[in-house]
């Protein structure tokens, strides 16, 4: 991981309170991301990770506070509300703790899902398959058949997603998340659920994520081995509050952090 290049500052989280009628979710929240890092949050169950996920992505609208985000172009975007769509177009992708996927059709078929912002002809072209359509259709499909070869899941990628195993269909949702070639990543607890060889994968494909496509990670987990092996920084919420920020090793050694997380048995 020391190979990378982190850049400049690409998400900037200002200040941000939720609250869901008098339950406070999220208190006054700062941090950034930077470009090209792996950036996690953990804390425990209730914490607000979820939370802060569903503003950055426009999901939830904060109470208070505001989201600056970089565009490709370098300009700095800031935005007290943001909404689902807007994060999708300036590149912010998701996944979530449960599978949406469609589990009646094929992995090839739900990881185009993906490619629907980046699909240019209009609805009926598409339906009849003709001219640019069919065209367009075909360099989408490239793409998507290379994230399937990235992935590893080509033996499965005719398989309705409701046939595979629980581990493969969380590499179909990142598949989903990735055909949208996003700059920012959001994964909301990648690895639940998986055994020791499924979480081992995931890391595996996480990491290659950020290395080959460059594409910016943040990400919820539970796993504090996994936390600290494959992060370049760490923000830690407890009862919506941040309560510690820095390298795994500033986090692992932060007392307010061992007191409330680290030293709880999981």
């Amino acid at each position: 991981m020391a190979n990378r290049h982190i850049g400049d500052v690409l998400l900037k989280v200002e200040n941000i309170s939720l609250a869901f009628g008098g339950v406070k979710a999220l208190t006054d929240v700062s941090f950034d991301v930077r470009e090209h890092e792996v950036r996690a949050i953990i804390g425990p169950n209730g914490a607000g990770k979820s939370s802060m996920l569903n503003v950055i992505n426009g999901v939830y609208t904060p109470q208070q506070g505001r989201i600056t985000f970089r565009t490709a172009d370098g300009t700095p975007l800031t935005f007290e509300q943001m909404n689902p769509r807007r994060a999708a177009e300036m590149g912010i992708a998701r996944t979530f703790q449960s599978l949406a996927l469609f589990k009646g059709m094929s992995v090839l078929d739900n990881i185009m899902t993906g490619r629907n912002l980046k699909m240019r002809s209009n609805i009926l072209l598409q339906a009849v398959r003709i001219g640019p359509a069919l065209d367009e259709e075909l360099r989408h499909r490239a793409f998507v058949e290379h994230i399937i070869d990235f992935l590893e899941i080509q033996a499965y990628r005719k398989t309705p997603v409701g046939r595979l195993p629980y581990g493969l269909q969380k590499r179909v949702d990142l598949g989903r998340a990735l055909a949208m070639e996003p700059r920012l990543l959001l994964l909301d607890e990648p690895m639940a659920g998986m055994n020791l060889e499924e979480k081992e994968d995931m890391c595996r494909f996480i990491l290659d994520v950020n290395d080959e496509f460059g594409t910016t990670i943040v990400l919820i987990e539970h796993d504090m081995g996994v936390v600290m092996d494959i992060s370049d920084r760490v923000v830690v919420l407890d009862y919506g509050r941040k309560i510690g920020d820095g390298s795994p090793d500033e986090v692992r050694s932060n007392q307010a952090v061992i007191d409330a997380y680290l030293g709880v048995a999981h």
